[in-house]
């Protein structure tokens, strides 16, 4: 019966297929990896023959760890751009390159990532085939390897995943996340059974600074309406008094406390006599609700849910009756 022992932890990012070539020459035994798909997806190591990971292979693949890179990723390699041919950090440092104000218009651009086919390792710099560990010098290019988007990283600590729904990587570890395939992307754990559910939520611009939020960088907040949007643009937004969805126009908070200040606010203020038979009818943004309202220069309340986001779509007729003559 095979003896498994835990993989050393500071190894376990490695694909199976590099921890393959680790052996030990001085005993000449070879030392073969099966990554074992438990809850934690660790990676275990199956010991045929020998006691020792061959210490040399092991420091190869450590040298240079974090010490490479640029301001998007610590990374030991470089890419060939496939749509320019020239060479870049990474896809980030290609795509602001490229979408420069300097840049003409025409030679705007940007890199169709999953086309990737050759890196430079920043060690040696070889030129290969996308693989994490390094053909030439034997350095891993980085603890994490997405051979899918052909993603490196060797700052692990960002948790990096691969969501199969969204085609894409992801930070902030896949227990954390699940992906909603009617929104067509992936949510925090807590919003599991309580987001409403908005078809491509994320497949747009953000609608305060229209960058493509599907692979934005930046935090998305997604607000009770469903609609999403970066969080600091919605930040900054309420710090301009702004609380509805600029998608939807419903309240991205709860209103409560407001609402009741403009209860006090109104009372405060009589409309004069030549308004107090004016009602209007209004629309309310929050619930959908249409009512007719006394009308107020200040707002108009919402018969149903008691919300002010309210909009006046038109006034409504006077009806008299004519008096008798005698």
């Amino acid at each position: 019966m095979e003896e498994v022992i835990n993989y050393p932890e500071f190894l376990q990012h490695y694909e199976p297929e590099t921890l393959q070539h680790l052996t030990n020459k001085e005993n000449e035994t070879e030392i073969v990896v099966s990554c074992s798909q438990q809850s934690g997806g660790e990676c275990m190591l199956t010991e045929e023959a020998g006691e020792n990971v061959n210490t040399n292979a092991v420091e190869r693949l450590e040298k240079g760890f974090m010490q490479y890179g640029c301001l998007h990723y610590r990374r030991r390699c470089r890419i060939r751009a496939p749509c320019c041919n020239e060479i870049f950090d990474c896809r980030h440092c290609h795509n602001e390159a490229k979408n420069n104000i300097n840049v003409e218009k025409l030679h705007r651009h940007e890199i169709p990532r999953h086309q990737l086919r050759q890196v430079i390792c920043s060690l040696c710099s070889f030129e290969q085939d996308v693989r994490q560990v390094c053909i030439n010098c034997g350095v891993c290019m980085g603890k994490y390897f997405c051979e899918t988007c052909k993603l490196f990283d060797d700052n692990t600590s960002k948790k990096q995943f691969h969501c199969n729904g969204c085609g894409i990587c992801r930070i902030g570890g896949r227990d954390n996340f699940f992906h909603c395939y009617k929104c067509g992307c992936c949510y925090s754990i807590l919003l599991k059974n309580s987001h409403p559910c908005v078809e491509g939520a994320m497949h747009h611009d953000c609608p305060v600074c229209f960058e493509y939020l599907f692979e934005s960088t930046i935090d998305v907040s997604v607000m009770p309406c469903g609609h999403t949007m970066h969080k600091n643009c919605l930040k900054e937004m309420q710090q301009h008094f702004q609380y509805a969805c600029p998608i939807c126009s419903k309240s991205v908070c709860d209103m409560s406390k407001v609402w009741e200040k403009f209860d006090t606010e109104i009372a405060a203020t009589p409309m004069p006599e030549p308004y107090h038979n004016k009602k209007v009818w209004i629309l309310c943004n929050d619930c959908g609700a249409t009512s007719v309202v006394q009308f107020h220069v200040v707002a108009q309340k919402c018969l149903n849910c008691k919300s002010y986001n309210t909009r006046q779509t038109r006034e409504r007729a006077m009806i008299t009756t004519p008096s008798c003559s005698h």
